[in-house]
């Protein structure tokens, strides 16, 4: 390959920005409705970023220009199956790496994104992971749609024509190149999956019987209970945070709590059903923030004994509700459980102390997890979490019956298809399949699901990166026809399959050999691999400590381990999944934050420097990063100058759609940053005197571009990172003039106050940054960067000191800091008082009082406010005014500014109309 690289000249930042943030909208035939896997990297910046660090660099603007849109075009999910441009990327490939496939790895494969596309582009692909969990996504994903997607049936089933056997009912349509049985894989799955799907149903449908109109059980709506502490009542507390079971614009149907007989009864009110009573506000329900309120006698359990009485065993469960859907109707109607539903419920509970033993004596294990669940705070699990102590306690009987049971008819379906005559290693990809369907299913039927009123959808167990308690839950009915049963989640199976065999069909013109898919169980510090063996390495590997990935990924090893772990005995070997080489900062628990955080360091350095050794000398590699602390990107910048490796390029690629950013007030990264880097020598010793001037001149330039490019907030100052890794991470060694050492925190210090002099004058529109105090430039600062959401203090007080400030020194002033234990909450003009704010000569607290006497309608006191301050004529004043109600969302501050902000001209002329109302 030539030296330089097309990434590390040029890049449409821009455009797959855009792209990649929408990909989060597209489901089917995505590989993110597979398997759940946490901080998947977009399959577009992925297939761009991959393409563009294996092709040379342009040789003029023509072709720069040219490339560039043909990146844009290959980026759209639309394109990413495109014959034309599929061989266009390999051809272009194979040509710059001299004919050869180049050989890719990943060495933190995760849930498989960048292997993929580096096998769309036709590259030799290697992908690790230290999860077990990971690691069998990545095969259903890689390794087994090519391997078997195209292979002589006949080789992999003997005699057996699953499209000609009688006994299965293929409920979803074959399309017409698989009638001809092209894609045996698919063909099987489709069968196999059917084949259990009738078997469990034959089992326990009857449990889930239908109405007599024909109407099908979605779902069984259910309170935990704990019962009133009054020794008066002691009558049954049925928990419920609301209670609502449709809120849309033209539907509203509630469950109404009455009581009778001293004990809370249910009715349903609303649209449909009997007039919702004028004093009930469905919204009030019966426990908030763990306070429980009794509606037999009025009295409260307070959040303590709430938490004692669940931590005790003491607390219950109730039937409440049935949704249910009727075949060729719309939407969803409703009615209370009745005694014969809490008989069904009880019937099932019995057969599953039946059959759970029955299962234990023929596989040697407990059928249902009995697993421990982790300590409190590894998941974000509550305090409430204590009495629940293995896996298995997450679901009720009814929920782990059906999960068995579908385990059971998934390892049935591979001794049938042994007996039949299946190569044994074919049949156990068919397999493996469904198990990711049970996986689908027990994520959408625990009691962790809450019913979605908003939209009439059950809210699956993995809402977020934790495990929370939920009050009130859902249970499924695995047999229906809603979210989280059987056939949906079948469906999504089948169209992964199909689409992962369309970039690898005969029809292509470059072909690769497909059976040059790897994928290995092993820690990525200790790679297994020889050295200078890799044309490139791109991976995406664990931010800090963003995602406790171990952790999560037990909820599914647990029933893996039941459903194919006798088929992989070598990546269920641990009881849960292995942890203690997985690189993050929390878990490994004694020594604290700073143990962690070393332990991190650590490892990534480990990590980086195998990626060094494996790696060709004429190699590169892309590094994907997106941590939003400076401690995360300490970790990184030291871990990356410790291993050798060089940065030669850094590119923020928006991930994040801003909407799921703006609803959440979240201060999270919508960016990602590719850092391209590359296997070369260094330069010898700098000083940093001269490195930091060489890194603000370089900055300017890049500053300006990302600038252009519309990056903003945390993520502008994340990118500039990036940048200045480049100048930094040029020589093997940086010192200051009395010999000590300069790391990533000295760095990092220094970016930020370069970044927050570049930042401030592009705020003001290059309009007196100079002039404006330090208090207030931070103020502004933080809108920008922030916007209203709460900071984390460390990175509060990093900012602050950009600006010349320690937080700490106005903890006990009245200023608009205020500290919420952890966090700061930067308040706005409407959150502070005015007396707070009348002795104040400082320009942000000028501009909250003005503004706070304008929406009042005190015009005069304001005019005299600013005229006797000086600010009434001066210019910076209204910039910053100006500036902050440009960086705000549509907030209650921003109209204030805006409203004010009309009112310029009278103010600097003095004339207002004192008849006038300000407000008309």
């Amino acid at each position: 390959m030539n030296d330089k690289r097309f990434i590390e000249e040029i890049f449409p930042v821009k455009e797959v920005s855009v792209i990649s943030a929408k990909e989060k909208n597209i489901r089917h035939g995505h590989i993110s409705t597979l398997h759940i896997w946490w901080a998947r990297r977009p399959l577009a910046s992925s297939r761009a970023t991959n393409y563009a660090a294996l092709i040379p660099a342009p040789k003029n603007p023509k072709e720069a220009e040219e490339k560039k849109k043909f990146i844009i075009e290959f980026s759209k999910w639309e394109n990413s199956l495109n014959k034309d441009f599929i061989e266009r990327a390999r051809k272009e490939i194979l040509e710059a790496n001299g004919g050869v496939p180049p050989k890719v790895l990943d060495p933190f494969g995760g849930g498989g994104s960048i292997p993929l596309e580096a096998l769309r582009l036709g590259c030799e692909t290697y992908s690790n992971d230290y999860n077990p969990v990971a690691v069998l996504i990545q095969k259903c994903t890689l390794e087994y749609p090519q391997k078997y997607g195209n292979a002589d049936a006949s080789k992999l089933r003997g005699k057996f024509n699953p499209q000609k056997d009688k006994d299965v009912t293929l409920s979803l349509d074959l399309n017409e190149d698989n009638k001809k049985d092209k894609n045996p894989l698919l063909t099987d799955v489709k069968y196999w999956g059917n084949w259990v799907l009738q078997e469990a149903k034959k089992e326990i449908g009857k449990f889930y019987p239908a109405e007599k109109d024909g109407s099908i059980p979605v779902g069984f709506i259910w309170a935990r209970t704990i019962n009133c502490q009054n020794p008066a009542c002691g009558a049954e507390i049925p928990l419920m945070r609301q209670f609502w079971l449709a809120k849309k614009n033209n539907k509203k149907v509630s469950l109404f709590p009455y009581v009778k007989n001293k004990k809370v009864e249910f009715g349903i009110v609303g649209d449909g059903y009997k007039p919702m009573p004028g004093d009930f506000d469905p919204e009030d329900g019966t426990i908030a923030r763990a306070n429980a309120k009794c509606l037999v006698c009025g009295a409260v359990v307070d959040d303590k004994t709430t938490r004692k009485l669940f931590q005790q065993g003491k607390s219950g469960q109730r039937m409440i509700a049935v949704v249910l859907h009727k075949a060729g109707t719309s939407g969803k109607t409703y009615r209370i459980a009745t005694e014969d539903d809490i008989k069904i419920f009880e019937e099932a509970e019995k057969y599953l102390d039946t059959k759970r033993k029955k299962l234990m004596d023929e596989w040697g294990i407990d059928p249902v997890p009995d697993e421990n669940l982790p300590g409190k705070g590894t998941l974000g699990i509550s305090p409430y979490f204590t009495f629940p102590n293995t896996w298995g306690d997450l679901f009720n009987s009814r929920q782990k019956l059906a999960l068995i049971i579908f385990t059971e008819k998934v390892r049935l379906a591979y001794e049938k298809m042994i007996e039949i005559g299946y190569d044994f290693n074919y049949a156990k990809s068919v397999i493996t399949y469904f198990t990711f369907v049970i996986d689908r299913l027990a994520d959408y039927n625990s009691k962790l699901c809450v019913w979605h009123n908003s939209k009439e959808l059950i809210a699956h167990t993995f809402g977020r990166q934790a495990i929370a308690m939920v009050w009130d839950f859902i249970e499924v009915n695995p047999f229906s026809n809603s979210s989280g049963n059987w056939g949906e989640s079948f469906e999504y199976l089948l169209r992964i399959i199909e689409n992962s065999l369309k970039f690898s069909g005969n029809d292509l013109q470059v072909n690769i050999d497909y059976e040059k898919v790897y994928i290995l169980q092993e820690s990525a510090t200790n790679l297994s691999y020889s050295d200078n063996y890799f044309d490139a390495v791109f991976t995406d590997p664990p931010y800090y400590d963003n995602v406790p990935y171990s952790y999560l990924s037990d909820f599914f090893y647990v029933w893996l381990k039941r459903s194919v772990g006798h088929l992989y005995p070598d990546l269920f070997s641990t009881p849960l999944t292995p942890k203690t080489q997985e690189i993050v900062a929390y878990s490994h628990g004694e020594g604290g934050f700073e143990a962690g955080k070393k332990f991190f360091e650590d490892n990534l350095k480990k990590s980086f420097k195998e990626i060094h050794r494996v790696l060709k000398p004429n190699g590169i590699s892309v590094i994907v990063y997106a941590h939003k602390s400076t401690s995360g990107w300490e970790t990184l910048i030291n871990s990356l100058l410790d291993s050798g490796l060089v940065v030669t390029a850094a590119w923020p690629i928006n991930t994040e759609m801003e909407s799921r950013l703006r609803a959440k007030e979240s201060a999270a990264l919508a960016s990602s940053i590719y850092l391209v880097t590359r296997k070369i020598e260094r330069e010898q010793t700098a000083f940093y005197n001269n490195v930091k001037e060489e890194i603000k001149n370089y900055l300017i330039t890049r500053l300006d571009r990302l600038w252009d490019e519309g990056i903003s907030g945390a993520d502008f100052f994340i990118s500039a990172i990036g940048s200045a890794i480049e100048v930094f991470g040029k020589y093997e060694k940086v010192m200051d003039y009395e010999g000590n050492i300069i790391r990533a925190d000295k760095l990092l210090e220094d970016v930020r106050i370069i970044v927050t002099d570049y930042a401030v004058k592009k705020i003001l529109h290059n309009g007196f940054a100079t002039r404006i105090s330090d208090l207030t430039r931070f103020y502004v600062l933080c809108r920008w960067e922030f916007k209203t959401a709460k900071i984390p203090f460390d990175e509060a007080n990093k900012l602050a000191r950009s600006c010349h400030l320690e937080l700490a020194d106005f903890f006990t002033k009245k200023t608009f800091i205020k500290k919420e234990k952890e966090l700061i909450n930067i308040l706005g003009p409407q959150d502070r008082e005015i007396e707070d704010l009348e002795n104040s000569n400082e320009l942000i607290d000028i501009l909250h009082y003005a503004v706070k006497l304008w929406e009042k309608g005190k015009r005069k006191e304001m005019q005299k406010l600013l005229k006797d301050t000086g600010f009434a004529k001066n210019d910076s004043f209204y910039r910053v005014a100006q500036a902050i109600a440009e960086t705000l969302p549509d907030t209650k501050e921003k109209r204030l500014l805006e409203g004010f902000l009309n009112l310029r001209d009278k103010i600097i002329e003095g004339s207002f109309d004192d008849q006038k109302n300000l407000f008309e």
